[in-house]
């Protein structure tokens, strides 16, 4: 039997991948404008790391991580989020010496073992961005302003942006209490898992997908009437940069994030299109997380998108693979010979050229040539090699010209650039 991908990890194909690099491309243009830089972390880290971060009582930690021991007995994970890592980078680099103010951001496959469906899945790929070094509440509208700058990148608009606050350390022990208090009232209407965690993680609770569990919790207190001074004045300021900035968003005060170092400002992007799977993107802030991983006291603020849902809600639009600038119709041995010689020619030179490797028929060649949707097809046979000069086809307006073959990678060059600008 024929090897398989594992189940929930799949393969990016030719045919879809080139919607997968226009995605990327436009984060390095539109994060590069906002002042941010690319880092790259191992897929794998110490599982330390995630314990300590994301949150011992946390269904990724409890559940939904690869871990392993090496061979030399240490516990290693393959990395379930993206953020994390950055900080134990940042950390350890101490990039915090080299600019006061970090903006980062990465491109990579993370790690969950949970059911595959539908944009879920055991491997999936994120787009995230990170701020360390400023507590200022303008960088959470301006993140929130390059997130939905990128999704008018992109194309995609139906999503709808929902902001919440989840407090400090200073107000979100009293809410929390409440928030006990409720449950405890409602216990029994509650799912299995939310009944273990409601007193470990209960703001969870509130996340809960369970019918039950979403009725149960319709009028919980919500952490938005119990915030201190200061974390009600940072989001009051937060709403009022996204309204100077015109960022269309929604309060959510039944937003919760699933790691435990999240506090002030939260957020989603969330869609209708995705069936159950509504967030396309989510973040917020963590102010705590890298003295937690013992680095300096600074703020941060970042977010996730989840590439596979960015595809999916792209549905069928497909992103043209890159065209041939020419094929080389060769008809024997010596123009097959030829014509591989120019083909180098003119790739070392930048150009994209192709040509047939199986000797078959000029009306075969000419099929492929469309297939592949070439700009330029060059004819080639014993007579254009004897005098030098052969016929040159485009490919999109049917006519053809004669060319000089040793002066071939100039004009070819010159033909694509005008072909571009128009």
């Amino acid at each position: 039997m024929a090897i398989k991908a594992i189940k929930g990890m799949n393969d990016i194909l030719p045919g879809d991948i080139e919607t997968w690099q226009f995605l990327e491309q436009k984060v390095r243009e539109v994060f590069g404008t906002y002042g941010f830089n690319e880092i790259r972390t191992p897929v794998v880290e110490k599982t330390e790391l995630f314990c300590r971060s994301i949150g011992e009582t946390t269904d990724i930690v409890e559940k939904e991580m690869y871990t392993f021991n090496d061979k030399s007995e240490n516990s290693l994970t393959l990395r379930p989020e993206g953020t994390a890592p950055a900080m134990r980078a940042f950390i350890q680099h101490k990039l915090h010496n080299l600019d006061p103010v970090n903006k980062l951001y990465y491109m990579g496959p993370m790690f969950r073992y949970e059911r595959p469906q539908k944009g879920r899945y055991r491997q999936f790929h994120q787009i995230g961005a990170e701020v360390i070094g400023v507590e200022n509440p303008m960088i959470d509208a301006q993140v929130l302003a390059m997130l939905h700058h990128y999704f008018c990148a992109i194309g995609i608009d139906a999503v709808e942006l929902q902001v919440n606050s989840l407090g400090c350390p200073d107000c979100r022990p009293n809410y929390r209490k409440f928030l006990v208090e409720f449950l405890e009232s409602r216990l029994e209407t509650l799912c299995g898992d939310c009944q273990r965690r409601y007193q470990t993680n209960p703001l969870r609770v509130l996340d809960c997908k369970v019918p039950g569990c979403k009725a149960a919790t319709l009028k919980a207190p919500a952490v938005l009437d119990h915030l201190c001074g200061a974390c009600e004045e940072h989001f009051t300021a937060v709403k009022s940069h996204l309204d100077t900035l015109e960022i269309p968003y929604v309060l959510n005060a039944r937003m919760v994030r699933g790691l435990d170092y999240y506090v002030r400002t939260t957020f989603e992007l969330v869609t209708d299109q995705l069936g159950s799977q509504s967030a396309v993107a989510a973040g917020g802030r963590y102010d705590g997380l890298v003295e937690s991983l013992d680095g300096p006291a600074l703020p941060g603020i970042g977010f996730a998108i989840g590439i596979e849902r960015l595809v999916l809600m792209k549905g069928g639009e497909k992103v043209q693979a890159s065209r041939p600038d020419i094929f080389f119709a060769a008809m024997g041995e010596a123009a097959a010979e030829k014509s591989f010689i120019l083909m180098s020619q003119l790739q070392r030179a930048g150009i994209h050229a192709e040509m047939d490797y199986h000797g078959r028929s000029l009306k075969s060649q000419m099929r492929r040539a469309n297939k592949l949707a070439a700009r330029y097809t060059l004819i080639l046979g014993d007579q254009e090699l004897e005098s030098g000069e052969a016929e040159l086809k485009n490919m999109d307006q049917s006519s053809q010209e004669k060319v000089q073959l040793n002066d071939l990678a100039a004009l070819i060059a010159r033909l694509t650039a005008q072909a571009v600008l128009t």
